[in-house]
């Protein structure tokens, strides 16, 4: 079972950055893809990102393209989502996801994930 804990949410005003990181330990880190999602209050779990096993291929939810990259180390069991151009409705709970897993089972092209950290909050202000 992997274990996973996001870090580096916070408030920031339009147009600032931030950069997200996510700790995964428990099982071969290397060997899954990974991703992130987001839930503002009220309203239903999106994709945001992944990223595969080997950081060779990414894919993107179209409304972050071009401003939100994932990359990830495997030396260090982390993945990162450094965010910019941050616009007010960004303004959710980011969670870091897992291949494999039998937990909120979501499918994004073709990947399974099955895996969640506990999230971190981001606010961006007008």
């Amino acid at each position: 079972q992997v274990q996973l804990v996001e870090s580096g949410g916070g408030l920031v005003q339009a147009g600032g950055s931030l950069r997200l990181s996510c700790a995964a330990s428990g099982r071969t880190f290397s060997s899954y893809a990974m991703g992130w999602f987001r839930q503002a209050p009220g309203k239903e779990r999106e994709f945001v990102a992944t990223i595969s096993w080997s950081g060779g291929t990414t894919y993107y939810a179209d409304f972050v393209k071009g401003r939100f990259t994932i990359s990830r180390d495997n030396a260090k069991n982390t993945v990162y989502l450094q965010m910019n151009s941050l616009k007010p409705e960004d303004t959710a709970v980011y969670y870091c996801a897992a291949q494999g897993g039998r937990s909120g089972i979501t499918v994004v092209a073709g990947t399974v994930f099955g895996s969640w950290g506990q999230g971190t909050q981001v606010t961006v202000s007008s």
